[in-house]
C-alpha cells in the first residue's frame, strides 16, 4: 500500500511594523493595490533609463511622507512580505486646485474624510490570497483607528473583490467621484468610492 503524501502546511503569517529594509516589496505591493497606478506616478518621476520600481522603493524607504515604511504594516510568512498595508491619519484637508488631473478626485475624496484613520493601500501577494492576511491587516488598520473619526480607504469601483472584503469589514460607501482619464493612465472602472467605517472603541 502506497503511503499518501500530507499536503504541506501554509507557511503562518504574522504581522510586523514594516522595515526600511522593506522598501522594494511596499512599491511592489502598493503598485498591485493600486492596479498600476502607483507604477504609472512613479515613471514620471524617473530618470533617463531608471525602473519606476526603483523610484517607489526609494519613496518608500524615505522617513517622511505619506508612502513610507514608517506608515507600514508588512504581513511576514517564511521569512518574505506576503502582503503589506499603509496607514495614517488624515490631518488635514488639502488643496485640489492645481493638481494634476489624475489625483483630483482622489484629493477631494479624501477631503471629505479628515480626522480619519486611512487605509492608503492593503495588498497581499496572490499566493498568500485566501489565508485572512487582507483581513488581518485591515483588523490592525481598524485597531490604530481608536480615537479617529473613523477609518476610511478609496477604491475603484470596479474592484469588486476589494469591496466585498471592505463591507465585510464594517465599510459603507459615503462619496464617490469620475475617475480622471489623464496623463496617459485610463484607470479600472468608472468611479473612486471613499468608504468609511466606524473608529474602534478606545
Amino acid at each position: 500500500m502506497r503511503a499518501t503524501a500530507m499536503p504541506a502546511r501554509p507557511e503562518p503569517v504574522r504581522l510586523r511594523p514594516a522595515r526600511r529594509e522593506d522598501a522594494a516589496d511596499l512599491a511592489r505591493l502598493i503598485d498591485l493595490a493600486g492596479e498600476g497606478l502607483a507604477r504609472h506616478v512613479w515613471a514620471g518621476m524617473a530618470g533617463p533609463g531608471e525602473d519606476p520600481m526603483a523610484v517607489g522603493a526609494r519613496r518608500a524607504a524615505r522617513d517622511e511622507g505619506a508612502f513610507s515604511w514608517r506608515n507600514a504594516v508588512a504581513a511576514e510568512a517564511a521569512g518574505a512580505v506576503a502582503g503589506a498595508l499603509v496607514t495614517y491619519r488624515i490631518a488635514a484637508a488639502e488643496p485640489v486646485e492645481g493638481l494634476p488631473a489624475l489625483f483630483r478626485p482622489l484629493q477631494a475624496l479624501e477631503n471629505l474624510a479628515v480626522g480619519t484613520q486611512y487605509v492608503n493601500a492593503v495588498a497581499v501577494c496572490p499566493r498568500f490570497r485566501r489565508r485572512g492576511v487582507g483581513r488581518a491587516l485591515m483588523a490592525e488598520a481598524a485597531r490604530r483607528s481608536a480615537g479617529a473619526a473613523g477609518l476610511s480607504l478609496i477604491v475603484a469601483d470596479a474592484n469588486a473583490g476589494a469591496i466585498v472584503l471592505y463591507r465585510a469589514c464594517g465599510f459603507a460607501e459615503a462619496a464617490r467621484e469620475a475617475i480622471a482619464i489623464a496623463d496617459g493612465w485610463s484607470g479600472h472602472g468608472a468611479d473612486w468610492v471613499l468608504m468609511r467605517a466606524p473608529a474602534a472603541r478606545g
